[in-house]
């Protein structure tokens, strides 16, 4: 039984969907006080987190859409509204270790697992974006000075828990305009309409062109998928 905390783009379609039936399972479990697993260390650190059940269960469903799956079983279980597990099972940096090795010779994920500071920032840099223009800087020049053998842990735990803070409307806006000047070439809309564009309707033209155009950097971004959880409807 495990919930991963880093991104779910880094899980394989076999991870993706077993995470997805494991926290169904361990909100049934918390919600209707049951036995099984309830002492499990997975399940005893969700206990009392309901609205991060619910915001790990929004991002995995965003990332499922993304890739074909439809999920239709919302958990609505909101305690301690605002608030994460401050302990994890294994730490971000160690989860992608696991995976590692998890998926030698098998299906990789969305996301190529990161093999060092600078991959590990191009996957989150507009998620950064979205949420504080002034950390996305420095963050950007502190992973170009690191030295591929470098140790990326500090900086695979802050992107982590960065993910689940909301960003405001603008910075929502500003990554979506940067994500948007890698797919906007060809007979493309005109700059002029894009600017008219509700966030939603920008997000969703910038996530089908990525998948039809099989776009290479944005493909492997945390943003393409995460940012669905932070952007009005309409």
């Amino acid at each position: 039984m495990r919930l991963w905390d880093i991104h779910p783009g880094y899980l394989n379609r076999q991870s993706l969907l077993g995470e997805h039936r494991e926290l169904h399972g361990i909100v049934s479990i918390i919600v209707n006080h049951k036995k099984g697993y309830a002492h499990h260390p997975e399940t005893v650190r969700w206990v009392g987190y309901g609205w991060a059940l619910r915001q790990r269960h929004r991002l995995l469903a965003a990332e499922m859409s993304l890739r074909g799956f439809h999920d239709r079983s919302p958990v609505l279980t909101r305690t301690h509204q605002g608030k994460w597990p401050e302990i994890y099972i294994d730490a971000p940096c160690r989860q992608f270790a696991i995976l590692k090795a998890k998926y030698i010779d098998k299906e990789q994920g969305r996301i190529p697992l990161p093999q060092n500071a600078q991959q590990l920032w191009s996957h989150h840099k507009y998620s950064v974006l979205a949420r504080d223009v002034n950390l996305y800087r420095k963050l950007g020049r502190d992973a170009s000075g690191k030295k591929r053998q470098d140790d990326f842990s500090e900086l695979a735990n802050l992107l982590t828990e960065l993910l689940r803070m909301p960003p405001a409307r603008g910075g929502l806006r500003n990554a979506l305009q940067h994500m948007w000047g890698h797919v906007s070439a060809g007979p493309r809309a005109s700059e002029r309409k894009v600017a008219s564009w509700s966030l939603q309707r920008l997000f969703e033209e910038i996530q089908q062109r990525v998948v039809v155009d099989r776009e290479p950097y944005l493909t492997s971004s945390t943003a393409l998928s995460e940012l669905k959880l932070w952007i009005p409807k309409g």
